[in-house]
């Protein structure tokens, strides 16, 4: 089957006891036995639930996988992820990440865990690592990275990794299993904020992992149910519906996405574009290769620094300035004030995250409309 087909139907049949074409939302937190430790399939909400059962099922067949796991947001299913790396463990991960996620690994190295942030766009660096210092248990990468849409070579990092018997997991919310699916490239594990385009209408938050293998799910199925972190029946009914829409949406992310880019790109008030789909973008090749678009986030640097950027941000009417990403409407967000202000200063500046830097959530609007907003914003 085609994409758009899956969206629809795969791993989603009717409801075999009313014939209910969408999942019920079973709104309980607990299950009747027929004798102690006898049940009909569940037994506390916690532990699983009809409607996080259908999302779950459904994630696991659109990232190709042997399965799914849901949380309560992207962040409980990283924190369920680095929860089995305990002290003693080394992971290894890009150095331009999700802000939440390099708290995480904040925590994870304060309690005994050793977290080396490399730049993984470069495969050397990758290769290094392996080769220096103790063992490695997990590479972890965003491709393309937040904020500064960096892209790594999944093949060749997961050959380098897999060499050097670790496992690996990819953040793939920025793709979406439409534009990449890092288990066909021989990932272990994919991550995702379902708050995003899974979900894709900024009116929930959560997260998943997803395995290439089972006994790896079955694995962080005991994590999953011992922090419980998981969602609310709702809000799997949310992204189930989401999901849906996930093709003709991130097509018109992406289609909308590379006119923006290519607008800022040859723009005179605009010191640099980040976005894969740009020719003389470095990850331009290896984007083309494995995703099969370059999806709907661009950065870009407005010259003149912070207040030239502050300027720019007071005038956008169609481009609202707020965090999070994926919605059908557009955002904008500055990262150094905003995502990434937990991340030290001079971090971020020897990164390239600098006070003019703007980060661009393309939505579905008309993008002569989108572009007639830049335009006026940046007069």
């Amino acid at each position: 089957m085609e994409w758009d087909t899956r969206l629809v139907h795969e791993g989603q049949t009717p409801d075999p006891l009313t014939g209910s074409v969408n999942p019920p939302v079973y709104l309980t937190s607990t299950y009747a036995q027929s004798a102690p430790g006898r049940a009909k399939g569940f037994v506390y909400s916690r532990t699983g639930n009809p409607t996080r059962a259908v999302l779950e099922r459904v994630l696991g067949k659109l990232e190709t996988g042997a399965g799914a796991l849901a949380f309560s947001s992207g962040l409980a299913a990283a924190a369920a992820l680095f929860m089995a790396h305990p002290s003693g463990s080394r992971i290894v991960a890009g150095d331009d990440l999700y802000a939440g996620t390099r708290r995480l690994l904040e925590v994870a190295r304060s309690h005994g865990a050793q977290v080396d942030l490399i730049d993984t766009s470069d495969l050397e660096n990758v290769r290094r690592a392996f080769a220096e210092g103790p063992r490695i248990d997990l590479l972890y990468l965003e491709t393309p990275t937040n904020p500064l849409l960096k892209i790594t070579d999944l093949r060749g990092a997961i050959e380098i990794a897999h060499a050097g018997r670790a496992a690996v997991a990819v953040d793939n919310t920025f793709a979406s299993p439409v534009l990449q699916r890092p288990l066909e490239l021989g990932a272990d594990i994919v991550l995702h904020s379902t708050t995003k385009y899974l979900g894709g209408h900024s009116d929930l938050i959560g997260g998943a992992l997803a395995f290439r293998r089972r006994a790896l799910l079955e694995k962080y199925r005991w994590y999953q149910n011992t922090g419980g972190g998981i969602p609310g029946p709702f809000d799997c009914f949310l992204v189930l519906r989401g999901i849906h829409t996930l093709g003709l949406r991130v097509r018109a992310h992406a289609a909308n996405a590379a006119r923006v880019a290519d607008f800022l790109n040859d723009h005179p008030r605009i010191a640099r574009t980040l976005y894969p789909g740009l020719s003389d973008h470095p990850g331009h090749s290896i984007a083309r290769r494995q995703m099969d678009a370059y999806g709907g986030m661009v950065s870009a640097e407005v010259k003149g620094g912070l207040p030239a950027a502050k300027r720019v941000l007071r005038r956008l009417r169609l481009f609202t300035l707020a965090e999070s990403l994926g919605g059908v409407e557009s955002l904008v967000n500055h990262p150094a004030l905003m995502t990434h202000r937990s991340v030290p200063e001079e971090v971020r500046t020897a990164q390239g995250i600098t006070g003019g830097l703007l980060r661009f959530s393309v939505g579905i609007e008309d993008a002569n409309d989108l572009l007639a907003d830049l335009r006026q914003a940046l007069a």
